[in-house]
């Protein structure tokens, strides 16, 4: 829900440029500012007929990354994907000036609809949930068979290595986060448990899936989708902020990752969890069934590639947690919370060596069946 304006906007000279350059919103406007969108503030629009928009801008101050908050390229793919069959907000304009509300904003459509935070959908019918499911995962597979360059994306990110980009970058992040002291009890994060073995699995490339240089979301899951109010259908799909050119394995093994924790219950405690489990909810989707019609539809199917995908996620899911461990040793993270979200790094990283031994079987099963 929107709220009471925490990041106060210059109400006049927003005013004033959507007069000149957006004619559909209608001035004098009203501005509440939403509880989500916490990396890049996100606003409410009411125009003075009465309709919703949604502005989201950089954060003020200095940024400390130069590639996060970078709502020029959420503008680019919204954008970009208007024309398709991919539902998206429509996409109003784009400011790339400082000048007028303090950094460069775009404004989009208000999409009046159901944000469902809960993945098992417990306020639905059990034939809601299985269609909801279902057009989840064929959204997805609509977003991943679009051709970039078919919609001026070609230059949005490489064609090809998306996996070896991510390997480099987070073993990278890692070993730095691994050396950072706390500066109270001197003591290092330390490295994650078969870093070395993990390193060396991840980037060996007779095991990497083969590359498929499609439109990904970034942080494709449930809560990242707008449902029509009464059908069970997505009508947009929200938070671009991480999208880029990559393997759509990613997005799929995001999506996935209730089903895949379902029976991780010992190391985690979310309550919807267990009920991810086959025959547990009624209506909810087999994990097989979602891949099945996501291979309908986006033409790949990403069953032999899955266990090296889940492995890879839970890998980067570590090293994340390691970052927590690693700012609240310099104390730059100070609640509690994030103290204990740092500890998260020990028990993912025994998931995520898990999962690669289970991967690194399943691999050399398939490489005895081909010689066979």
């Amino acid at each position: 829900m929107a709220g009471a304006v925490r990041q106060p906007i210059d109400l006049q000279s927003l005013e004033k440029y959507i007069a000149a350059n957006v004619p559909e919103i209608k001035t004098p406007i009203d501005i509440k500012q939403f509880g989500f969108g916490q990396s890049n503030p996100t606003y409410q629009l009411l125009a003075s007929d009465g309709q919703k928009f949604v502005m989201r801008k950089k954060p003020p101050g200095k940024l400390l990354s130069k590639t996060a908050h970078q709502v020029e390229r959420e503008y680019q793919v919204i954008h970009a994907l208007e024309k398709t069959d991919v539902p998206v907000p429509k996409a109003y304009c784009l400011c790339e000036y400082s000048s007028i509300i303090g950094t460069p904003f775009y404004i989009m459509e208000f999409l009046d609809g159901r944000i469902i935070e809960d993945p098992t959908m417990p306020d639905v019918t059990p034939a809601e949930r299985t269609e909801m499911w279902h057009d989840a995962i064929r959204t997805l597979a609509k977003l991943h068979r679009i051709d970039p360059a078919s919609v001026n994306l070609s230059t949005f990110g490489k064609p090809s290595g998306f996996y070896n980009r991510q390997i480099r970058t987070f073993g990278t992040i890692s070993n730095a986060q691994a050396e950072t002291v706390d500066i109270e009890t001197k003591e290092p994060v330390g490295q994650i448990p078969h870093i070395d073995e993990i390193l060396a699995y991840f980037s060996d490339k007779k095991s990497q899936p083969q590359d498929r240089g499609t439109p990904i979301h970034g942080d494709y899951k449930i809560d990242n989708l707008v449902f029509h109010k009464t059908e069970p259908r997505v009508i947009g799909i929200l938070d671009w902020e991480m999208s880029t050119i990559g393997h759509p394995l990613s997005d799929l093994v995001n999506l996935l990752m209730p089903y895949t924790m379902a029976n991780e219950t010992t190391l985690f405690t979310s309550s919807s969890l267990p009920r991810f489990r086959e025959g547990t909810t009624p209506g909810l989707p087999t994990q097989s069934q979602l891949l099945q019609w996501y291979a309908e539809v986006g033409g790949y199917d990403p069953n032999p590639d899955l266990p090296w995908g889940v492995a890879f996620g839970f890998f980067r899911a570590t090293c994340i947690y390691q970052g927590i461990a690693a700012r609240w040793a310099q104390r730059q993270a100070s609640s509690a919370k994030a103290r204990e979200n740092g500890k998260m790094m020990w028990p993912m990283a025994e998931l995520a060596w898990k999962y690669l031994v289970k991967a690194k079987g399943e691999g050399k099963e398939k490489g005895v069946s081909a010689k066979l």
